[in-house]
């Protein structure tokens, strides 16, 4: 099983590999971080982003003397940082001298907690535990064909591009990735919907979900979602990465379905360079 051995997720050398398409994995290796190296188009100079979604690294004391290594030869750098991450505000003002902004609101849950899932959620969970059967994968690239499956109608329904489209060769590498665990809903014997999740204990980060129409008509992801923090939380993971939240305004069914499932919600970091 590939959740057999923890990773670091979102700063494994792997993941980095994963995204080689949008620019070349470049170590940092004071803070065992990973940034990716591009082209800047008409122009001979070029830039870092870090991976998406979030930039997270082993050891933040040792990031700004990476970054001041770098000296003139990149041009920026920005990253996401990690919501999770064990890091000081003085270290990021020290690692990005130029600009630090609070960029929207992720959602956590605290595994600690006892759950309060509203009503909604629960008439769901109910619902879906009659129509599917959920599996925790033993070995996550067994799935690859229908992980992409039902991805590639994710990025149709939601015209998905760039980076967050993902291709095949993306997910090829980071479903082997030591920390990754994948999760399907089956129903009548057919695999309609995936979850993928990053554990590092004691922190996890819901990473993607993708579903059938079948999928979603039986709320699939309601059923994957329980299993998946129970398993969780039997691996001692106690903070749940379960992504963004909207700053203002109505929510789409994602995020009502994620703020459901959360404890609460904190600040996330753009840091530019």
């Amino acid at each position: 099983m590939a959740s057999a051995a923890t990773g670091r997720a979102y700063s494994h050398s792997g993941y980095a590999g994963s995204l080689a398409e949008f620019g070349v994995p470049r170590a940092l290796p004071r803070c065992g971080g990973w940034v990716l190296e591009r082209p800047i188009a008409g122009s001979t100079a070029r830039d870092l982003m870090g991976p998406y979604p979030l930039f997270a690294c082993a050891d933040w004391t040792g990031l700004a003397a990476d970054l001041e290594e770098l000296g003139d030869a990149m041009v920026s750098l920005v990253v996401v940082v990690d919501p999770l991450a064990d890091v000081e505000a003085w270290q990021l003002e020290r690692a990005f001298p130029d600009r630090i902004d609070a960029f929207k609101r992720h959602l956590i849950r605290d595994l600690d907690e006892p759950a309060h899932l509203p009503a909604h959620h629960r008439r769901h969970v109910r619902r879906a535990s009659r129509a599917v059967e959920v599996e925790l994968c033993a070995d996550p690239l067994e799935h690859l064909d229908d992980w992409v499956r039902l991805y590639e109608e994710l990025v149709a329904r939601r015209g998905l591009s760039g980076v967050r489209a993902f291709s095949r060769q993306a997910f090829q590498r980071q479903l082997a990735l030591p920390g990754l665990i994948a999760l399907r809903a089956i129903r009548h014997g057919r695999t309609v919907g995936m979850m993928l999740w990053f554990e590092d204990p004691p922190n996890a980060h819901y990473h993607l979900g993708a579903f059938s129409r079948e999928g979603y008509e039986v709320s699939a992801s309601y059923a994957l979602f329980v299993v998946a923090l129970e398993h969780l939380r039997g691996r001692r993971v106690r903070w749940v990465h379960l992504g963004e939240a909207p700053g203002t305004g109505s929510e789409d069914g994602l995020m009502r379905f994620k703020r459901g499932w959360a404890s609460g919600s904190g600040s996330r970091t753009r840091a530019v360079e």
